[in-house]
């Protein structure tokens, strides 16, 4: 199914200066789809994140914040939630904070995953799946890692794949760096296809941004979307 039939393809956008879009306004979910997943309930909200005191493994949401949360009771539940703002060539510059032993995803374009995980202690010994790996395709190289409750900064340089004017891909997605925490984990990583679990799992020239949210609880803040040069 084509979830993002209807929409245009253009930029749309609640912040914009300098270049600068700023999918996220802050207060609300307008500008933000839930991707549907069978019966399961969509647990983002807006607020302030912070560990559960009597569970570190979940977060509490108090009201008031500008966080993009998923508060979500634990893996298996939950929903992704993507964008209706759209980007190609891109500088994707977030924050992001996890709980103990919680996992989400960061889908440029709606289908390219950068790995949101608890990786805390596996600095020197990084894998596939930890913090910062480009699902499918690359471990991180060096990275530095913050304790589960603590906020991650990233900053992504991406490439949106080529097309020709019938449609035909004529140049692989490619990230040409991807930093965490400060320090280049990734550079010139080319992508031959989108990673399983996107928004439609279809290639193009622009799509949205996509948070995983079915993994377990996560907060996302300070979403802004650079043009790169």
């Amino acid at each position: 199914m084509l979830l993002l039939a209807g929409l245009a393809w253009s930029w749309i956008a609640f912040g914009q200066s300098a270049g600068v879009i700023r999918p996220f306004n802050g207060r609300n979910l307008e500008g933000w789809k839930a991707k549907p997943e069978g019966n399961q309930k969509n647990y983002w909200t807006v607020g302030t994140a912070r560990l559960d005191p009597n569970n570190p493994e979940r977060l509490l949401v108090e009201p008031g914040g500008q966080e993009l949360i998923n508060a979500t009771p634990g893996h298996g539940q939950g929903l992704d939630l993507y964008s209706e703002t759209l980007h190609g060539d891109a500088i994707i510059k977030l924050e992001v904070m996890v709980p103990r032993n919680s996992n989400s995803g960061i889908y440029v374009m709606g289908e390219y995953e950068v790995q949101v995980l608890d990786s805390y202690g596996k600095d020197d010994r990084p894998g596939p799946g930890d913090m910062g790996a480009i699902y499918g395709a690359q471990p991180p190289r060096h990275p530095k890692y913050r304790p589960p409750g603590e906020w991650n900064t990233y900053e992504i340089h991406w490439r949106a794949p080529r097309f020709d004017a019938s449609g035909r891909k004529v140049a692989n997605a490619r990230f040409e760096k991807v930093i965490l925490n400060g320090v280049v984990i990734h550079e010139n990583v080319e992508m031959k296809g989108p990673t399983p679990g996107g928004v439609d799992g279809r290639e193009k020239p622009m799509g949205p941004l996509m948070f995983q949210g079915n993994h377990g609880p996560v907060a996302y803040r300070n979403i802004e979307i650079h043009p790169l040069r």
